[in-house]
C-alpha cells in the first residue's frame, strides 16, 4: 500500500517562506505524477502544483505561481514544494497526492486524477 507523509507546515508570517516536503513509501513502481493540493476551512480542496515523474513537466495555480515552486527527488522517493512570498490567502492544509501512472496530462490538475493521498500538513500565514 503506498503511504505519503507530508512534513514541513507551520506558522510564518506574511512574506516568509516555507518548504514542504513529502515521503513516499509502497510500492509506487517508480512512475507516478505528483501533485499539491491544498484546502482552507471553508473552502474546496484546489490544486496547487503537479509534477511529472522526471521532473520535466510541472503545472502551478495562477495564485501560486512564481511564488511557489514544485519538485521532487526519485532517489528519495520525496516532494518539495518551496513557498515563498506567503500571503494570508494561502493558509491552509496541504496535501500530497500520486497518480500512479507516468503520463502528466492537463487532467493532472485534478483531485479525482490521484488514487493516493497524505494526511495533510497545516501551513498558517499571520499577516
Amino acid at each position: 500500500q503506498v503511504q505519503l507523509v507530508e512534513t514541513g507546515g507551520g506558522l510564518v508570517q506574511a512574506g516568509g517562506s516555507l518548504r514542504l516536503s513529502c515521503s513516499a513509501s509502497g510500492p509506487t513502481g517508480g512512475t507516478y505524477v505528483m501533485a499539491w493540493f491544498r484546502q482552507a476551512p471553508g473552502k474546496e480542496r484546489e490544486f496547487v502544483a503537479a509534477i511529472s515523474r522526471t521532473a520535466g513537466t510541472t503545472g502551478y495555480a495562477d495564485s501560486v505561481q512564481e511564488r511557489f515552486t514544485i519538485s521532487r527527488d526519485n532517489m528519495k522517493n520525496t516532494l518539495y514544494l518551496q513557498m515563498n512570498s506567503l500571503t494570508p490567502e494561502d493558509t491552509a492544509v496541504y496535501y500530497c497526492a500520486l497518480d500512479p501512472t507516468s503520463l502528466y496530462r492537463p487532467g493532472s490538475r485534478s483531485q479525482y486524477a490521484y488514487d493516493y493521498w497524505g494526511r495533510g500538513t497545516q501551513v498558517t500565514v499571520s499577516s
